[in-house]
């Protein structure tokens, strides 16, 4: 009997819900405690500035090319379609505001962190990870020396400083992509595109902004490196904690998005 029924697609499907929900409880769990130990391990900061410089060059240098690509693109496709059809109806002076509303309250932020994430994240994820199954963080314990300071320091003290300059500048570089697309597409001046994105922005949503990418940053990193220091089973779990690391950033960006979105703005 016992056979029988574990052969069924029923009792197949509720056992891979169960061992979904066991992972999913046992990484969140996982992402706490490293991040409790983070903090902790900050009074006594066994970090240098020469490790931060260098992993703030690896999280906005390195990335700054794709994710300014990815953010002015996107309000390039968004402004060539809102744009013409706007100035049919009469709402030409609006453009402007609505392209920086949504580019600094929402797009400039999400896009950067989807790109940082793809790019930095699986990048740290894999990194620490193979540190792991090759036993170089056993190595580092057996010195004496915490590898969650050691390896975690850096890094997210790094995506936390570095990620508001990184989205301010994507999201400066979208409200200007959207200017050229609406001047393109509808022939709207610049002049009334950009004196209309004053009236749209306040000191809030950029206040808003800089604290929600500061957010993304540390979710990022501390996800990324957490993912990477639970991998084992040798070269599969470095991939399995990579795309760990790709899922529950964006999983998390997203919840801390809707988050501010509810707090500030409904």
């Amino acid at each position: 009997m016992k056979i029988y029924y574990q052969n069924t697609y029923t009792y197949k499907f509720l056992k891979l819900i169960a061992h979904q929900v066991k992972d999913f409880l046992s990484t969140l769990g996982d992402i706490i405690i490293y991040g409790l130990e983070f903090l902790k391990g900050l009074k006594h900061f066994n970090t240098t500035p020469k490790d931060i410089i260098e992993q703030c060059s690896r999280f906005a240098v390195s990335s700054l090319p794709i994710t300014l690509t990815i953010v002015c693109m996107t309000s390039i496709i968004i402004s060539m379609q809102v744009a013409e059809e706007m100035v049919k109806h009469g709402g030409g002076n609006f453009i402007g505001m609505l392209m920086a509303i949504l580019t600094v309250r929402e797009e400039g932020a999400i896009m950067s962190g989807f790109a940082i994430i793809s790019m930095i994240g699986s990048s740290l994820a894999s990194e620490i990870a193979t540190m792991k199954v090759t036993e170089q963080i056993d190595a580092i314990s057996v010195l004496k020396v915490n590898p969650v300071h050691y390896l975690f320091t850096p890094r997210i003290i790094a995506g936390t400083i570095m990620m508001p300059f990184v989205v301010i500048l994507a999201s400066t570089l979208g409200i200007i992509g959207g200017a050229i697309a609406a001047n393109i597409t509808s022939e709207l001046p610049y002049k009334a595109y950009f004196d209309s994105v004053w009236f749209g922005l306040s000191l809030k949503d950029l206040y808003v902004c800089i604290l929600k990418s500061i957010s993304f940053g540390f979710a990022i990193t501390l996800i990324s490196c957490c993912c990477g220091l639970i991998a084992k089973d040798g070269a599969k779990g470095v991939g399995i904690a990579t795309t760990k690391a790709v899922v529950w950033s964006f999983v998390s960006i997203v919840i801390i998005d809707l988050i501010f979105a509810t707090a500030f703005f409904y």
